[in-house]
């Protein structure tokens, strides 16, 4: 499990935008957030929040990323039915693996891995400046805005 102050792991990501980020040196600040699934209420709720800040996290100079375990073709219709502006990348579990995200989680008494929904800012120079593990969708986005601005 990644911790504020840890250095990012050695990982490429591709997005669907095209950019490909290094996360152990972003060029800049960048805010990765990990999210269950495409196309289903709270994500759809946490990608708009995130895309109705994406002039804010910019001028802050911050990139803002989601995270899931869906497919390329999935992140695009998502992408696509919700007019998103900001880039999803495939996790192919990789990164949930090094990030801690990919968990044991229980429904209805039925135990299965999925994803946690977490959020890490991370610096220019790959340092993580902060984690917000279990994150709860309503003014999320906002808290991550103040905390890019302020670092």
């Amino acid at each position: 499990m990644i911790e504020q102050g840890d250095k990012a792991p050695s990982l490429t990501i591709a997005t669907t935008d095209g950019q490909t980020i290094d996360l152990a040196s972003p060029g800049g600040k960048l805010v990765l957030y990990f999210y269950p699934k495409d196309d289903t209420s709270g994500c759809t709720r946490e990608a708009q929040d995130f895309t109705a800040l994406a002039d804010e996290f910019a001028a802050a100079g911050a990139r803002v990323v989601g995270v899931s375990r869906d497919s390329a073709k999935s992140h695009d219709k998502f992408i696509a039915k919700y007019d998103l502006k900001v880039p999803l990348a495939v996790d192919e579990g990789s990164l949930s693996e090094a990030f801690g995200t990919w968990v044991e989680k229980s429904m209805y008494g039925r135990k299965y891995m999925g994803m946690e929904r977490a959020t890490y800012l991370i610096g220019a120079d790959g340092t993580v400046l902060r984690a917000w593990r279990k994150v709860k969708v309503p003014n999320h986005a906002g808290e991550v805005l103040k905390a890019a601005q302020g670092s």
